[in-house]
């Protein structure tokens, strides 16, 4: 063992293989990779903007775009629905506070 979750085996020809997590899937069995929790709200983002991209990329010039804000609020608001958690709205207190620069610091 190299070390968790990593052994390394030596062939009579001196090569050497390296057995990550017993063979098993890497982030599931070792816990290395990313929770489920996470990837599912990646995954959601990648299927959504993929989405967007096929309805809208015909308009769309040949660049880099950054994900929507749209769909990262969306995939939010799912994920914390999922949860049990709404996500609360500012009153129209917060939203002056927010756009003024005459108060706070």
């Amino acid at each position: 063992t190299i070390r968790d979750f990593v052994e390394e085996f030596t062939l009579a020809d001196g090569r050497r293989i390296y057995l990550l997590a017993d063979g098993r899937l890497i982030n599931l069995a070792a816990a290395e990779g990313h929770p489920a929790a996470v990837m599912d709200m990646s995954f959601a983002n990648q299927a959504l903007s993929v989405e967007y991209l096929v309805k809208a990329g015909r308009s769309l010039a040949p660049q880099v775009y950054r994900v929507p804000r749209e769909i990262d609020e969306e995939v939010a608001r799912l994920k914390l629905a999922a949860m049990g958690i709404a996500i609360d709205t500012l009153t129209e207190e917060q939203e002056r506070y927010l756009a003024s620069w005459e108060e706070g610091t």
